[in-house]
């Protein structure tokens, strides 16, 4: 998501300021930004970032990458949240699908990866190790209730 930030220039010292900028894409920043070594101006700290396709990103942000807990909505209705690592969901987190099916564990890379538990939007819950799109060994869940 590294961008020229034109609208964004100003003086900060290295010390984290809240600015709210618009890039030449239209994508559109408000949050903390610091300079980096090289002087750049980057996102740094709480931000959100709407992209000019309604992709938005609410969360931590380090050295002007997605880093920490945040928020990824898009437009089709679809919603991670959760721990993101260079810009890659990685870490726990819950990824919400557009028909409401549900996956709650571990990503890598922006891949379902190891533990975690998948609910369909009929609520049948699978749980297991899940490697991308491969999920050998599901068990599924029984919600046994008495009437």
């Amino acid at each position: 998501m590294a961008d020229n930030k034109e609208g964004c220039g100003l003086n900060t010292d290295g010390i984290e300021v809240t600015v709210s900028c618009i890039f030449p894409n239209g994508d559109k920043y408000e949050g903390q930004c610091s300079r980096s070594a090289s002087g750049e101006l980057v996102r740094s700290g709480i931000g959100k970032h709407t992209s000019a396709s309604g992709i938005v990103y609410t969360g931590d942000w380090h050295e002007d990458k997605m880093l920490g807990r945040g928020t990824l909505q898009f437009p089709s209705g679809a919603r991670y949240e959760g721990e993101f690592k260079d810009n890659m969901y990685h870490g726990s987190g819950t990824y919400i699908f557009p028909d409401g099916s549900v996956y709650r564990g571990q990503f890598r890379h922006d891949r379902l990866e190891g533990e975690g538990t998948f609910t369909d939007a009929q609520g049948l819950s699978w749980t297991g190790d899940f490697h991308g799109e491969a999920a050998l060994g599901l068990k599924l869940l029984h919600n046994l209730t008495k009437d």
